[in-house]
Formats: structure tokens, sequence, C-alpha cells
């Protein structure tokens, strides 16, 4: 079934409470916000009541893609948007796999789910058919086993999209996630648990639909398509997704000294170890396939093949692994590991019980330290020695945060500010704004990025990349403010789009207009896209102000002023400078 590009403003309502659905026309939001982020932070301020316990029936899900989702590569993400559970206000996670795809070809711009069931269900979205399903018989299972289970048990196999959360959300873990295709994730923030509040499973999304590419427009779309085609496979813009993937930068971040190491007891791990967890040496010895997601020719999702002795008499189980930059630094070298293959176990066991990874490996760095320092004993621990690079004790460690056997764990389950605020140990308690950090400890402009970007997330405005930038150069606090602030505002255009921030290279604002254009959206240009994505920022960081966020109180945890960075050790008293700077240009504009 063909459908318009113009069908993409078809907004679906679910409501869990009254078992309801109704669809309506959004052009007012498409057409003055593209998509993705832009649409979703404007339904978020619709349906989300002010200060609201973000595990409350009221707190909506906002899924949403854009006007190149399905018609251009590697335009292949979709935005989910709710209040979160771990910050206490915006809560924005991205996931590629065939989300995106299956949202727009079932003939929606965005989905918003409300309200919160009596019973476990999982939703069922046919094109315009959608029904609620009981979902009692897969309640407790991990993410993996429920994808198997609906993939036998709905139709529409190789244009579906199977969003579910694993045994983390079902327990209101604070950064439990949610998985889509098995590999990919709507990660950080707590998508997981909000599912878990409304008693919601899994979504099973299939296309229907194909987009009409407008009559006079064909020969421009096919010609402005190959140029992005080509941009992205032949040039050298995207060669190092597919070949290392995000793991291949690594190694050199860790001899750059801006890779954190066991909770940032330094800024490089020992050489030994960088080598051995460094993506070269994960391809080398575990590298089974890439995948990519729908739409995208890059092949960026390496998959490992971990191969281990299950019983005498050589009866081995092979496990396929996915496993990308974050995660390896998360339970690797934030964790003292010290062989690859208790990473990709660690990976694993994340990955089973839905659990954001880099939250995770965050906790449990903090965890041990406050250990090692006797601010935790084996009485809270629930028994654990915990010990950098132990891996049998840090998988029983996960197990424990989903199952909350002590008060202990139920505290490390609602993320380290809050763990760390009842134990002591906030000095080392790397989160910024609520959410862990990444892995970067580059200079000032990584942390300014942590802390004032919309979801705390080193993709806001990539600082990590711009402190490399400047190595050995001369800079001011407020152009290192201004730089990022225009970049967290052009990605805002990105992720609106929905194009995966890796193709941030290939989609320029001319080529975005001209992409555009080639599908019949011609009253775009880069100065007004220029605008709407200062709007779409100002739009995020207003709804964090209305939920409580407050600029002059932001926790800066004292560790990262004590581990020199590659420009030399922080001083608090810039960092804090360069905080106001960002305040006062935000409260300007």
């Amino acid at each position: 079934m063909l459908m318009k590009v113009e069908e993409l403003n078809r907004v679906l309502y679910v409501d869990l409470t009254k078992k309801d659905i109704k669809v309506k026309d959004r052009t007012d939001l498409f057409d003055a916000y593209l998509g993705g982020s832009g649409v979703a932070i404007k339904l978020l301020e619709e349906e989300c009541p002010t200060g609201i316990d973000p595990l409350s029936a009221a707190n909506p899900i906002i899924f949403a893609v854009g006007p190149l989702t399905a018609l251009y590569p590697t335009a292949s993400k979709t935005v989910a948007m709710f209040k979160s559970p771990l910050t206490g206000n915006l809560g924005e996670s991205h996931c590629g796999g065939r989300s995106s795809m299956a949202i727009r070809l079932a003939g929606y711009g965005a989905i918003v789910i409300t309200g919160s069931s009596d019973i476990l269900l999982y939703l069922t979205i046919d094109g315009d058919k959608v029904k609620f399903r009981d979902a009692s018989s897969i309640g407790g299972m991990d993410a993996q086993t429920v994808g198997r289970i609906l993939r036998e048990a709905e139709t529409g196999s190789g244009v579906r999209t199977i969003i579910r959360t694993g045994r983390a959300g079902g327990k209101l873990v604070r950064y439990a996630c949610a998985v889509s295709e098995t590999y990919r994730h709507f990660g950080r923030l707590g998508l997981g648990a909000v599912m878990g509040s409304k008693n919601l499973k899994a979504l099973v999304i299939s296309a229907d639909k194909s987009v009409e590419i407008p009559k006079g427009k064909r020969k421009e779309y096919r010609k402005v398509y190959d140029e992005i085609q080509d941009v992205v496979v032949e040039s050298d813009a995207m060669k190092k997704y597919h070949d290392l993937g995000t793991a291949g930068k690594l190694y050199e971040m860790n001899k750059l000294g801006g890779m954190a190491y066991k909770n940032l007891e330094s800024a490089s791990a020992p050489e030994e170890i960088a080598r051995e967890l460094s993506g070269e040496n994960f391809a080398n010895k575990f590298l089974s396939r890439r995948i990519s997601c729908s739409h995208c020719p890059v092949g960026c999702v390496h998959l490992a093949s971990l191969r281990e002795l299950y019983a005498p008499g050589y009866y081995f189980k092979t496990t396929t692994i996915p496993y990308d930059n974050e995660p390896i630094y998360a339970v690797g070298f934030m964790l003292g590991m010290e062989h690859a293959e208790d990473c990709l176990r660690m990976i694993d066991a994340v990955d089973t019980v839905g659990m954001d990874i880099m939250s995770t490996g965050v906790v449990l760095a903090w965890a041990t330290e406050a250990y090692g320092k006797g601010l935790i004993t084996k009485a809270h621990t629930d028994g654990l020695d915990l010990q950098w690079g132990d891996v049998s004790t840090y998988l029983e460690a996960v197990e424990k945060i989903v199952e909350m056997p002590t008060e202990f764990y139920q505290n490390l389950a609602m993320g380290v500010e809050h763990a760390s605020s009842v134990y002591g140990g906030q000095d080392y308690a790397l989160a910024f704004g609520g959410n862990e950090m990444p892995e970067y400890h580059t200079g000032i402009a990584c942390y300014i990025n942590n802390l004032t970007g919309a979801r705390h997330s080193h993709l806001d405005s990539a600082g990590y990349t711009l402190d490399q930038k400047l190595i050995g150069k001369e800079f001011s606090i407020e152009e290192v403010v201004k730089s990022l602030i225009a970049e967290e505002e052009w990605r805002q255009i990105l992720s609106s789009l929905v194009v995966c921030f890796f193709a941030r290279g290939v989609y320029t604002s001319e080529r975005v207009v001209k992409a555009m254009a080639a599908i019949g959206l011609e009253n775009w240009s880069p100065e007004k896209l220029e605008v709407v994505g200062r709007e779409i920022h100002r739009a995020k960081m207003n709804f964090k102000f209305r939920e409580g966020f407050d600029l002059a109180k932001l926790r800066i945890p004292k560790r990262i002023f004590e581990v020199p960075t590659p420009h030399g050790l922080l001083k608090e008293e810039d960092l804090r400078k360069a905080i106001e700077i960002y305040g006062e240009i935000i409260s300007a504009q």
C-alpha cells in the first residue's frame, strides 16, 4: 500500500488504561519541527503533567521518526522520549535496528503511549490494526527470549520491529533499557523502567505500506539519494564504522590519556590491558559478522562469537554478543577487566537482564571503590567481595541489582547519584545531572557536555571531539561553550530527521535541504534549520527546568579534578564558570 510523504503527520495515541486508541493528524507539529526529537519534545510537553512521578501512569512514552526515515541511507533511528526515572527530568533515547522503518511504514510519524495497564500486556501495531495482548506468560523473561517467542507468535517477519524489556524493566531498575532486534537498544535514562511501570512488556510494530515519492520529483530524489549513498559507501566518511566499529577508537583514546579506567582511578589503562580491550583485538579474536540498521549500508554493528566450554567432554556453547565502544569502556576499562572474553561475558549478562550498560558499569565501578574504602561491606553486598577484574563476582552483582535482595542493591538500582547520596563516596560517584558518565576524560568540553547537555550524553554535543581538536591550542571557556551549544542545536535537526549521528558528516545543512526538497518538502533552508534547531534545544531545556533541573545546583564529582586530562588538570572554577556562561547564553536567546 502506497502512502504519501505527508502521511508522516499521523500520530497514533494508545491509552493503556482504557485499552483505547485514536489517530490524529499533527501536521502542525511535523511542519514546524520536522519529526523525531522536535515533534517528540512537543508531544511530551502536551502529554506529561508537571512534576509527576516518572514511574506513574501519567508519564507518557513517545516514539517518533522523521521525514527522511525509510527514504535515505542512515536515516535509521527512532527517538523515544519520556520523563526519566533516573534523572527526574528529560528522558530521551535513540535506537536503530528496524524500529524507525517499521513505525514509518506502519503509517505513523509518532506513537504516544499513555496510562498503565491493569495486566501485563504487549501491543501489536500492524498498520491500522492495534491489539492489546496478554503478556503474563512472558513477564519474567529476558529480552532475547521474549523476542524469540514474539517472532514466532506474531506475523510480519522481515518488516517489523519488536521492542521489549528484560527482567530489569519489570523490576523498575531506574536505568533499565528497551531492546530492539536483539542487538540494538533504547539504552539510556530508563525507558525500560517506564515500560515496566506501565505493565507494557513489548511492542510489535509491523510495516504494511511504502512511501510514494511525489510525481515530478523522482529523478531529483534518485540523484540526491545516489549522492548520499556514494558519500556513505565510497568515501572515507564512515569507513571506520564498518571496519572496526566504534570500538576502533578505544586504544587511541587510552593512549591519549582520555579513557576512564577503574572508576577514573587514572585516565589510561596499562598498555597490555589497552591492547587486550582494543577494537583491533576484539575484531581479530571474536568478530563473526557485521549487521546494519534498516536502510543503512555501513554495517557498524559488530557481533562477537564467544565459544565456551560448559560441560566436560568438549561440550561447547557459542554466544553471539554485540560489542561497541561504550560497552567495552563501561564493563571493561571501568571494571579493570584483563581479558576481552570477560568483557564480552559482562556485556552479555547486562544485555540479558536489560539494563543500560554504561550506567551498570559506572554503578559497579563506584561500588567496587566504595567497598575497597570500607564505605560498604559484605553485609551490604550480600556476601560479594567486589574486586577489580573479578568477572564472576560482577556477574553475580548484575543479577543482584535486578533481584534486589538487600537494601544496598535497591539503592544501586536507582543509579550511582542516589546510591552515593546514601552511602557516601560522592567525590568519586561519576554521574552528571544524574546520568552515569561515558568514557571520556578528554578535557573541559566533555564535562560541560555531560553536565549541561539535554540528555547528559556524550552525543549531545560531542565535547570529547572538541577537546581533542583543541589540544595544543589556546582557547577561551566562552568559545568552548558557544561551540558546544551550536553543535547541540544542529544535532537537534539530525535527531528530528532522524539521522544516525555517525552520519553527521554526510548530512550537512545544504545536503539536508536538497534531500527534503527531493521528496516534496521545499520550504526549508539552512537558515531555517538553524532557527528550528535552536528552538527544539530550548524546548528540551525548558522541560528540564520545568521538572526541577537547576544548573546552579549541579553536583560535580571531585575525582574529575584529581586526574590529569590531555589538557592537564581541570579546575572546578573553570567548569563552574562554563556552566554559568551556558546558562546566560541559553537564557538570552
